[in-house]
């Protein structure tokens, strides 16, 4: 855990560096913002759905964590709405409510999930990550659009988009391997697929780091309603999370993986959503980089409470 935050962080201050010297201005911020979410994002969701090991007891599993995500993301989204109504300034209240709901599940979960459960953590994720986009491309959109006219969501946009489009791919794919058809992706494009997978970790981080050079220090450091943020989004949700879990009789393994999938950082696709719509850019760069940095400390100390509270 520690090293993978480290690792992001260092990518972070190469990103704040490359602002500081002019390597990186709005314009390059902006494609390359466009390039992880119209490329590299769709890239990630096929090549991790489609990667996982076909079984029934997987299928069944997959399935589980799918609902599972839903209803995650449909508890957090209500708390946020009624946390974020004294925000005044419209666009940090905006930034705030999906920065509180949707985790970086990809980048920083992947080794997190594998880590909690070598078993089947990564697998788990890999689905897990069906009801992320297809959450964010919806309710995350309708979050954005208010009180503008040029961000709409319609029937269309919901269904097909960067999100919920390479899902069902990446699923019709996982389908296909099933012992009835026993069809595997060509190595040429799974490795195309891989790489361009990799570009999202680094390249969205080193616009994280970018956007956070634009704010000043008084900004990042003296902001109450980032401590506010980072306190209710990295401890207070997981914590009611794992409690609502514990009352329903969620199995343990999902109800830890749910927990550890909410206390996960801010998802870095606040910023190219920011970028992409002339939101508050730097807001939400510091949203992502301050929460990303705090829950290398949050992190272990929610598992280890949530693992208390669940008796694992």
């Amino acid at each position: 855990l520690n090293t993978v935050i480290a690792t992001l962080f260092i990518l972070m201050v190469c990103g704040f560096i490359c602002r500081k010297a002019r390597i990186i201005d709005d314009a390059a911020s902006k494609k390359m913002s466009e390039l992880i979410l119209k490329i590299g994002q769709p890239a990630m969701i096929i090549s991790a759905i489609s990667g996982a090991e076909y079984s029934n007891e997987n299928l069944k599993s997959a399935g589980i964590i799918v609902i599972l995500g839903f209803i995650t993301y449909a508890v957090t989204a209500l708390l946020a709405f009624f946390i974020c109504k004294p925000f005044r300034n419209p666009d940090e209240r905006k930034i705030t409510e999906f920065s509180l709901i949707f985790n970086n599940c990809a980048f920083i979960g992947f080794p997190i999930f594998e880590a909690l459960l070598p078993e089947n953590g990564l697998f788990l994720a890999s689905f897990y990550i069906i009801s992320f986009n297809i959450s964010m491309w919806t309710w995350g959109i309708v979050i954005l659009a208010r009180q503008r006219d040029d961000i709409k969501l319609t029937v269309k946009k919901a269904f097909l988009n960067f999100g919920t489009v390479p899902c069902v791919i990446g699923i019709f794919i996982y389908l296909l391997k099933a012992p009835a058809i026993g069809l595997e992706l060509p190595n040429v494009l799974t490795k195309s697929l891989g790489y361009l997978s990799n570009l999202c970790t680094p390249i969205s981080v080193l616009i994280t780091g970018a956007l956070i050079a634009t704010r000043s220090a008084k900004q990042i450091f003296a902001s109450w309603k980032l401590y506010f943020f980072c306190f209710v989004k990295l401890i207070a949700l997981p914590l009611i999370i794992c409690l609502l879990s514990k009352l329903l009789r969620i199995p343990n393994i999902y109800a830890l993986f749910a927990t550890a999938a909410t206390a996960l950082p801010t998802a870095s696709t606040i910023t190219m959503f920011a970028e992409t719509y002339d939101l508050d850019s730097g807001y939400s760069s510091l949203t992502v980089g301050v929460s990303s940095l705090l829950s290398v400390l949050t992190l272990p100390l929610v598992l280890m409470l949530a693992q208390k509270i669940l008796g694992t």
